[in-house]
């Protein structure tokens, strides 16, 4: 790239501290939402309403709208971000502080990793890969190991469970999205999963019975306003420094996020949302992100462009 090219310095520290503080913030306001709103209904507002937008900037700037096919495929890569992966986290930040959500959803590098070796068979399991395959698990259980005596009480059971199937969730649709026919524009794609997710969501609330006694009137303005920042700045404004990001620096520069947002959503959480920050916090933290560094720096192939998964929250 020419340097007469490049942008200017600011607007590039810009990008990087959105993706950074953004989407490191957007777990903590999660957490806000879902203490008012039931986790899927929430969800669905989000996603229905910053898809909607996306798709429609898309298509008024001259984007092609995806074809049937292409509907269908990115509706399969919603029904696994958008309800398995954000659903999921939605419902477990109901029973798990937020800082250490966004940790154990830091464990997606690690799923990725796996389903390279297993399904797409593009990467050997190799010593490297494999010790940091074993810190992230010692980062899992310190998390959520009951007999370890580390302090503050282990995270809720069910709520890792989710975060766990979760992060398994994104890796897979990571994978899938490599051999499905999505739309060639990668900002239509993810803006055609995250309509499809909001619709998906909307259903799956209404299965759940979501619907039933939720009142708006009833609903804290603190709540509504963690809705607009999630729609706003984690969504709209996020993913578009994210797009841009990619578009002016190296995927390993951008893929940095991985490791800062979790660092950020766990000082949030303790320093604005009551959260402990205990031996186990930090031991789990610091395990997970040293896996997540290693598993990032010995990967050789351009990750798929799906949603970020800072995002993932």
């Amino acid at each position: 790239m020419q340097p007469e090219n490049k942008p200017p310095r600011w607007l590039t520290l810009s990008a990087f501290a959105i993706i950074y503080f953004a989407w490191g913030s957007t777990f903590l306001a999660i957490r806000v939402g879902v203490h008012e709103v039931p986790p899927l209904l929430f969800a669905a507002m989000r996603f229905l309403a910053a898809g909607l937008a996306l798709y429609c900037w898309l298509i008024v700037r001259g984007e092609r709208s995806p074809t049937t096919r292409q509907w269908l495929a990115a509706s399969l890569m919603a029904l696994l971000i958008f309800v398995f992966d954000y659903g999921l986290l939605f419902w477990a930040e109901q029973h798990v502080p937020s800082g250490i959500a966004a940790v154990m959803l830091a464990t997606i590098p690690a799923f990725m990793a796996l389903s390279e070796i297993i399904l797409l068979r593009t990467q050997r399991l190799t010593l490297r890969l494999a010790v940091a395959l074993l810190i992230g698990i010692a980062g899992v259980v310190a998390l959520t190991g009951r007999s370890l005596h580390l302090g503050d009480a282990p995270i809720d059971a069910k709520g890792a469970v989710a975060l766990i199937i979760a992060a398994m969730s994104w890796s897979i649709a990571s994978a899938l999205s490599r051999k499905l026919p999505l739309p060639t524009s990668k900002v239509m794609s993810s803006g055609s999963q995250m309509l499809a997710g909001g619709v998906l969501l909307t259903l799956a609330a209404g299965l759940r019975g979501e619907f039933h006694g939720f009142h708006p009137a009833s609903v804290s303005r603190g709540a509504w306003i963690a809705l607009l920042y999630l729609i706003v700045v984690g969504s709209i404004i996020g993913y578009t420094a994210y797009v841009w990001l990619l578009h002016h620096e190296s995927p390993t520069r951008v893929g940095t996020y991985a490791y800062v947002n979790p660092l950020v959503a766990v000082l949030l959480g303790y320093f604005f949302g009551g959260e402990t920050l205990g031996l186990r916090t930090i031991l789990g933290t610091a395990f997970i992100l040293l896996s997540v560094v290693v598993i990032t720096t010995t990967r050789v192939k351009e990750p798929a462009a799906t949603l970020a998964a800072g995002d993932a929250a």
